[in-house]
């Protein structure tokens, strides 16, 4: 068996804030978009080979199967980049959770909570 890709799916009460934070944040694409009532429920947003998508917690309340089985709370995104300097850039005004700082096991981070307070840490690894 292999495994060919992952894509975290993640919930929210606001789908457009969060498809706002990636596209403007860090150069994402909208690659798919359902709009219900005058408002994005569902999209898809891609860079390069990594993919995210952002759902909301009402969508997932119409399946009464999935529904029964959800528990909201926070997810957490683990993301290496090759310029930790340019995405602290990005993130001007967003809140810092955790400063930067060198790890134990060898990463230089930052972590973020995007709009759905999923908490995002961004890390370098020294030689890479």
């Amino acid at each position: 068996m292999t495994v060919n890709k992952l894509t975290p799916n993640l919930y929210t009460d606001d789908v457009e804030s969060c498809v706002k934070f990636w596209v403007e944040r860090m150069n994402f694409v909208k690659t798919v978009s359902v709009p219900d009532e005058g408002k994005l429920v569902f999209a898809a947003l891609q860079a390069g080979n990594i993919e995210l998508m952002y759902g909301t917690w009402e969508s997932l309340e119409q399946d009464a199967a999935v529904s029964a089985s959800i528990q909201k709370g926070t997810s957490f995104l683990f993301i290496e980049v090759d310029d930790l300097d340019a995405v602290l850039k990005t993130m001007d005004g967003v809140p810092l959770i955790l400063p930067v700082h060198e790890t134990f096991y060898g990463s230089t981070e930052f972590s973020v909570k995007d709009p759905a307070g999923h908490l995002i840490t961004f890390a370098h690894f020294a030689g890479q």
